[in-house]
């Protein structure tokens, strides 16, 4: 009966290589496996020592603590970098699957909306739908408030036509969030089947290229015949067995970390702000691809979405109530004469989408 490669066949075959091996696969998988002090004590008194060449050779070799430090560092840079992109890859994926969910959860309640409370047909609704990705929301906007501005046209037959260009406006961001999903899922794929490059290895190793890629094509040879031998299989190792192997250490949970608050927005509180206004979809359109950019690149930002999208209310009645919100009609209620309009102020969320299209750096 064939055995399946599985991560503890993956890491006790490493375990069994020699120390250069051992760390050669553990820097190759350092996505997914730690180094060890030993590993690092290896690296340090490994490298080259620079009075080799001017011909004097100490008699007893002496690593300097400074030698161990930048080492340290250097595999905590490469573990960090490469666990966080995987790491915010995920949370993506994650952020947009619950938003895709919800998306189309408040489609689905818009169209019983419009069938069972405006009495659409299914043809009409039919019609919403094929024609959303060319609808133009902004001009349609416009005319509604102009006629409901005169009194032209009823509450019940703004409500409906709103609705109308509410679903369209949700069909069209479904519509990006599936085609951002797919993009995502690839390049998660691609991080997660990608070993340290050469590169890489030869900053935190500090040895010649040369030496370096001899090394890692005998020891990726010598772990491919030890998985093929504890895998009880006859055949020629091959470089498929390297992709299983990464396949089986990427199918293991995504490490999570504490992000740090990074000044997105100002201040905590009014990230959290617009993350809901994000979350639940009101958002304006024409600033929700931007405001979905600034997100993405925020380990913070993803993390706090993705507990805002845990935490939303999926019931009917809720949602119900949060269509009819966005469709009802401005308010007619005028200002008193004694008082001064105020300027419209646009907030932080605005103000941050402005700066980042404009590529200034000044908070």
């Amino acid at each position: 009966m064939a055995i399946t490669l599985t991560s503890e066949i993956i890491e006790s075959t490493i375990n069994a290589l020699p120390i250069q091996g051992r760390i050669m696969l553990r820097l190759l998988l350092i996505q997914y496996l730690d180094i060890s002090q030993e590993d690092i004590d290896y690296i340090a008194a490994d490298r080259p020592d620079p009075r080799f060449v001017s011909g004097a050779k100490p008699l007893v070799q002496v690593v300097a603590k400074e030698t161990i430090v930048t080492i340290t560092n250097r595999v905590a840079q490469y573990r960090n970098q490469t666990r966080r992109k995987r790491e915010q890859l995920w949370l993506q994926s994650e952020c947009l699957r619950k938003q895709i969910t919800y998306g189309e959860a408040l489609c689905a309640q818009t169209e019983r909306l419009l069938k069972d409370t405006f009495k659409l047909t299914a043809d009409e609704i039919a019609a919403l739908k094929a024609q959303a990705r060319a609808a133009l929301p902004k001009p349609a906007l416009r005319e509604l408030d102009r006629h409901w501005d005169k009194g032209e046209i009823s509450d019940e037959d703004y409500r409906r036509k709103r609705l109308g260009i509410v679903y369209q406006t949700d069909l069209r961001k479904l519509d990006r969030e599936r085609k951002r999903l797919d993009s995502v899922q690839r390049d998660y794929a691609i991080a997660c089947h990608a070993p340290l490059q050469d590169h890489e290895l030869g900053h935190v190793w500090g040895i010649p290229a040369g030496t370096l890629v001899a090394r890692k094509a005998k020891f990726l040879h010598q772990y491919l015949q030890g998985a093929q031998t504890a895998l009880q299989a006859t055949a020629e190792p091959s470089l498929d067995l390297w992709k299983k192997t990464l396949a089986v250490l990427a199918s293991r949970p995504v490490e999570r970390s504490v992000a740090p608050y990074d000044g997105m927005d100002k201040t905590e509180a009014g990230l959290t702000t617009n993350l809901q206004t994000f979350a639940l979809k009101t958002i304006a359109e024409d600033l929700e691809s931007r405001a979905w950019l600034n997100i993405s690149l925020s380990l913070f930002a993803l993390q706090r979405l993705l507990v805002i999208q845990s935490e939303r209310d999926m019931d009917p009645d809720a949602l119900n109530q949060a269509l009819l919100q966005r469709a009802a009609p401005p308010s007619v209620a005028q200002p008193d004469a004694g008082v001064a309009t105020q300027p419209r102020q646009i907030d932080d969320w605005q103000e941050h989408i402005l700066r980042s299209m404009k590529g200034e750096n000044i908070r």
